[in-house]
């Protein structure tokens, strides 16, 4: 009686449990990634990496009362002498910037996660693909636990790169996984609310790197911060190892359709082709729909790698710290629900050209309060930002659950591994162009084109993949076979006998009579 009713109920939940355990996991590894970026400060003090500078080291003062910005000093002998009514409010120390930080935050993880990320959407195509994600997040989990216990800069390039290969098959493998347990109406909410794993690890970040080495908790100040993303990390590799089961793999989209006519072909005696990822990738709209991801890609990373920076340089007397927390992880989530939910109700009445759609329109309108997050001063910059935040978020998950639909099974996981692996590396690798544009133009300037105006560019693309892309697929009823015309003769049966060499041979008893 138990086992039939109430675990029959709660089987009915158990893909939304898996939905929240594998984003629960991606989220811990986004925050591991981008954990550096708010304690690189500290960290770099700690293990003297990167450059030095002349910082304000008072945060009950504004700007304007200063008689001179501590960043406009080149010289710690001048820093130091920096005095108002008779207190040092500048002190000369790492800032947690320079080439050294490049390598951390872009080199060292991009260049393990995208290659890995391939291999590993191979092996999901070929493996239990659950088994493997519970490695995959044990790997990543026992990396970030291991950096706070570093003690040389090596240390910690090693083991991001060792993090990175772990957090690299989270979403290939997920991926496949969660789209073999939803269904379509439901594809692209689900996906949206998995992928805004990126987006919820990387806001968790901003007060967590911000606040919790100013604890100083134990005497280990940003050493805490991976400790606590460590532990959870590994009970969220052994719920994952003992609960997750592997789905069975179906097709989908546009395959689902296609494997009728492919079953029609062989009763027809044809050879159906083998369909290779090279087939796959080769065509016009995947090519048109990566790039247009890889250009949005390279503006969210863009405002990633220099929010805190951004902010603390230009506002430096204002803590915008649990702001961007609030928009990033409060805003974006809402928007990440919203997209998928729009995107789902359309996609039965356009096909998965609606996605598109949305995609572009999303992108369009998040541009201009991009901009907007970027010229205004504190506040308003907040306000804007959180209204493009709102659409902005929109995009990756529909990207994954187009992806998914057009993409044949046999080659789903591997195709997402190569498009994460191109997205990767364009859109993760672009933003350091950052640096050379702000020296010629400023860094203001710089962060409007590769953030706000990368925004604008996707929104483009996106509206040119939508007319590569099919419309609805029609669903066809079973329709009774028509009546002949004339006589019924279904009763008829053939009264002439069967011949060998010539001969009719005796018919058969009539087993209706025996």
């Amino acid at each position: 009686m138990f086992h039939g009713g109430i675990w029959t109920k709660l089987q009915g939940f158990y893909k939304w449990y898996v939905l929240g355990l594998v984003s629960i996991g991606y989220i811990l590894g986004e925050l591991g990634h981008y954990l550096i970026g708010t304690t690189s400060k500290v960290t770099a003090d700690d293990l003297h990496y990167g450059d030095k500078s002349c910082m304000l080291n008072a945060t009950d003062l504004m700007l304007s009362d200063l008689p001179l910005v501590c960043e406009k000093v080149n010289s710690s002998e001048t820093c130091e002498t920096l005095t108002l009514n008779g207190t040092r409010y500048c002190e000369w120390g790492y800032n947690g910037l320079g080439i050294d930080y490049q390598i951390l935050a872009g080199p060292a993880f991009m260049a393990v996660f995208t290659v890995v990320g391939v291999i590993l959407g191979v092996v999901a195509d070929r493996y239990n693909r659950a088994r493997v994600l519970a490695c995959c997040t044990l790997v990543f989990a026992i990396a970030i636990l291991l950096m706070g216990t570093v003690t040389e800069y090596w240390h910690l390039v090693l083991l991001r790169m060792v993090m990175a290969a772990g957090e690299s098959g989270c979403n290939p493998l997920a991926t496949g996984i969660l789209t073999d347990l939803f269904p379509e109406h439901q594809r692209a909410l689900v996906l949206s609310i998995f992928n805004w794993g990126i987006y919820g690890g990387y806001g968790i970040a901003f007060p967590v790197g911000r606040y919790i080495p100013d604890i100083n908790a134990w005497g280990l100040s940003w050493r805490v911060c991976y400790y606590g993303a460590g532990i959870i990390g590994l009970v969220i590799a052994f719920f994952t190892f003992l609960t997750l089961r592997e789905p069975p793999r179906t097709t989908i989209g546009e395959e689902g359709v296609g494997n009728k006519a492919g079953d029609a072909s062989l009763e027809s005696g044809k050879k159906i082709p083998q369909v290779t990822i090279w087939h796959v990738i080769a065509q016009p709209r995947i090519l048109l729909l990566c790039l247009a991801a890889s250009i949005r890609h390279c503006g969210g990373m863009c405002f990633a790698y220099n929010a805190d920076l951004y902010y603390r340089d230009y506002f430096p007397d204002v803590d915008l710290g649990w702001w961007l927390f609030a928009v990033t992880v409060g805003i974006g989530s809402v928007g990440v629900v919203v997209g998928g939910v729009v995107s789902d109700k359309f996609v039965a009445k356009m096909g998965v050209r609606s996605r598109v759609l949305v995609l572009a329109l999303s992108q369009l309108i998040s541009t201009l309060p991009a901009f907007g997050s970027v010229i205004f001063g504190p506040l308003w910059a907040m306000i804007t930002l959180a209204i493009s935040y709102f659409f902005a978020e929109m995009w990756f998950g529909i990207v994954f659950a187009i992806l998914v639909e057009i993409v044949p099974l046999s080659v789903r996981s591997t195709t997402v591994g190569v498009f994460l692996f191109v997205m990767n590396n364009v859109g993760g690798n672009l933003p350091i162009l950052v640096d050379p544009v702000s020296k010629a133009i400023g860094y203001r300037e710089a962060i409007m084109i590769f953030y706000a105006g990368f925004y604008g560019i996707s929104s483009i693309l996106f509206f040119l993949t939508m007319f590569l892309m099919d419309g609805p697929v029609e669903q066809k009823k079973e329709t009774p076979a028509a009546k002949p015309v004339g006589l019924d003769n279904t009763a008829f049966t053939h009264d002439e006998l069967p011949t060998r060499n010539g001969r009719s041979l005796p018919s058969p008893p009539d087993s209706s009579r025996l």
